[in-house]
């Protein structure tokens, strides 16, 4: 059974997730951690619960979502996740992030490719990989079916959905990835946004007003 642990990281209030199960791997989801303080708290957390990171996975390639990436990989040595799509957000990571007046470590660009249909393991548990461009063009949501849970980056959030003004965004792309690709996964989901509360998908197709169906 895979448990999960958000961290709420950098001025933009990114969400970072921890994955593990019983055999104590996990992965680390997204790490926005961009203060000293906001890595060392993901490093104590990670060593407390004695788990052991086996890779990096970047749900896209946004600033906030990878302010982290070069301390995770580095401490943990692990291999990045990503889609090929957004690669080109992680080479370009440090000019754009220094566009909004932060200082990173460049992330490394040696990544893994990830797909959709695809799957990522750790330990007994396995993520179902679900490409979902219109925030970004390599937007990827991650889901386990034993567990009920999907990680949705930037896709899907508690009331509304990702923005599709920034370069690579498309409006009618998005909605067409989470009406005919994320929602259909089923009601009885827990959605992790990349920020913002968890919620469910049921809920947010009840009442969120841009899950409408044509």
């Amino acid at each position: 059974m895979i448990q999960i642990k958000t961290f709420y990281f950098n001025d933009l209030r990114e969400c970072s997730y921890v994955l593990w199960d019983e055999t104590k791997e996990c992965v680390i989801i997204d790490p926005g951690c961009y203060s000293d303080s906001e890595k060392e708290r993901l490093k104590k957390f990670i060593e407390t619960n004695e788990l052991k990171p086996v890779k990096l996975i970047n749900t896209h390639g946004h600033f906030d979502h990878i302010m982290g990436n070069a301390f995770v990989s580095n401490t943990w040595k692990l291999d990045t996740y990503i889609h090929p799509l957004d690669k080109p957000h992680l080479a370009r990571a440090q000019q754009y992030t220094e566009m909004f007046g932060y200082t990173i470590e460049q992330p490394s660009t040696d990544t893994t490719d990830i797909a959709d249909g695809g799957t990522i393991t750790f330990g007994s548990s396995t993520l179902k990989v679900i490409h979902t461009p219109g925030h970004t063009r390599g937007g990827v949501c991650l889901y386990s079916e034993p567990d009920k849970l999907v990680i949705t980056g930037d896709s899907l959030f508690a009331g509304s959905i990702g923005r599709t003004d920034l370069p690579g965004g498309d409006y009618e792309e998005l909605m067409d990835s989470l009406l005919r690709k994320l929602v259909v996964i089923g009601d009885d989901y827990t959605v992790y946004p990349g920020h913002g509360p968890s919620t469910t998908i049921g809920h947010e197709l009840a009442t969120n007003p841009f899950l409408r169906y044509e």
